[in-house]
This record gives C-alpha cells, sequence and structure tokens, in this order.
C-alpha cells in the first residue's frame, strides 16, 4: 500500500510539517496549492524534493480559506468550486512542469475533502472539475463502504479513483472519520500501529462501534508533523513493505 502526505504547507515564513525528513519515506506527496498553505517558493521546493526522492506529486486544493487553513466549509456555487481548483491545479501544475514533472492526481483539502465525502452534489462538482482539467488526472478520496457506488461516479466522469485510508483515525461504520472534535478519533501510537496492521492483514478496520468494515484502500495517509511522527512514518512503511 502507498503511503501519501500532505506537504507544502508552509507560507511565508510560517513553517508547518518537516517536509524535508517525511519526503524519503513516502510515495505520494499532496501539495498545497495556495490556498490553505503553500505560496510560491514552497510549492517550488516541495516539487524540487519530490523529484529528488522520486516522489509522486498530487496537487492538495482547498477552499479559499489560508487563514482557516482550509478547515472551514464554505457554500460555493458549482461554477465558483470549479474555477477554484482548475486555479490551484493549474498552479502547481505549471510549477511541476517547470521542474521536467508531471502532476498524478488531485487530492483536497480539509473541509472540502470532508464536505464531498458527505455531499454528493459537492462530489460530482469535484469529479467534473478534475474530468474537465485538460491534464488527465486521478482523483484520491477516502474509502468507505460506498466506494463501490463512488467508482461508479467516476466511471461516469471517465476518471480513476484512488482510495485512501488513514493510519490515524476512528472511522464511523459507513467509512468515514470520526469527527476530531470527540475522544479517541485521532489513534495514538498503539491503536495506529494495530489498525495498519489490521489493514494490512485483512483489509478491514474496526470502527468506532466496534464493527469490522472493510476497505479497499489503495493508498494510507500519514503525518509528519513532528519527529515523532516521522518515527511513526518509518515504522509504517517497513509494515507495508513486509506485506
Amino acid at each position: 500500500m502507498k503511503l501519501n502526505c500532505d506537504l507544502g504547507e508552509s507560507f511565508g515564513a510560517w513553517q508547518m510539517g518537516l517536509d524535508d525528513e517525511v519526503m524519503p519515506h513516502i510515495d505520494m506527496a499532496n501539495i498545497a496549492c495556495g490556498f490553505h498553505g503553500g505560496d510560491s517558493d514552497v510549492m517550488a521546493n516541495t516539487l524540487a524534493l519530490a523529484k529528488q526522492h522520486k516522489v509522486m506529486i498530487g496537487a492538495h486544493p482547498s477552499y479559499p480559506d489560508k487563514q482557516g487553513f482550509g478547515r472551514r466549509s464554505m457554500v460555493l456555487t458549482p461554477q465558483e468550486l470549479s474555477n477554484c481548483l482548475h486555479y490551484q491545479i493549474a498552479a502547481i501544475e505549471g510549477m511541476a512542469r517547470v521542474q521536467g514533472l508531471s502532476l498524478e492526481y488531485v487530492k483536497p483539502h480539509g473541509a472540502l475533502y470532508n464536505d464531498m465525502m458527505v455531499d454528493e452534489t459537492i462530489l460530482t462538482t469535484v469529479m467534473q472539475a478534475v474530468a474537465s482539467y485538460p491534464s488527465k488526472l486521478k482523483l484520491m478520496i477516502l474509502a468507505t463502504a460506498n466506494a463501490e457506488q463512488h467508482q461508479q461516479l467516476a466511471k461516469q466522469y471517465q476518471i480513476e479513483l484512488i482510495l485512501e485510508a488513514f493510519a490515524d483515525r476512528q472511522y464511523t461504520d459507513e467509512g468515514l472519520l470520526v469527527s476530531r472534535s470527540m475522544v479517541g478519533s485521532v489513534h495514538d501510537k498503539p491503536a495506529l500501529i494495530a489498525q495498519v496492521k489490521q489493514l494490512l492483514a485483512t483489509g478491514c478496520v474496526t470502527t468506532r462501534s466496534g464493527k469490522q468494515l472493510p476497505l479497499h484502500a489503495d493508498s494510507l495517509c500519514v503525518h509528519g508533523d513532528n519527529a515523532a511522527g516521522i518515527a511513526l512514518i518509518e515504522e509504517i512503511k517497513a509494515l507495508c513493505h513486509t506485506n
């Protein structure tokens, strides 16, 4: 299972994450496009890191909410959201082409990611935006109990999905992520490692209610915001390579 991580989220003098230390251990870099984090210099540096370590690159667009780090839902018309996505994807793709790199996929960030997983209208708009973009790109979404339905919807727009699971988050019975506001929604290290092992061995996770939920995931999302996180990614990578 490929490891993906959200990167390039610094802005100016404000530093977010340990991108230099994370990049050697992942397979896919979801790079911020400027609307929640990232700027021209950060994008260029993150792309150069990805090139150095031969990491696949994806656009990580968000609602236009830099002050809220893209974690606040916004009401946009379908056309506004589509334009918002095209603007960001074009920015990171253009920066990538300067360095001889190809953009491979799109993974929405934060509130936009969560909103599209519970609102089919938003998900459809995101799929239409990816499908209408001139370059052929895949779309990364959450692997849920409705994965087959999502695959069918994606086929209508002739786009390929990358289904992802989360190493550090607790799941609902529907396969959605439990809200961060709830106790236990973010796993500690023992629970995180147990969830990764379970996913690799059985393709399932244990939900908050104790249900065994099958998740057909292609990629696993990891986070490297501190030294402990980097060590965890190395441990998860070792587990993935032994399965």
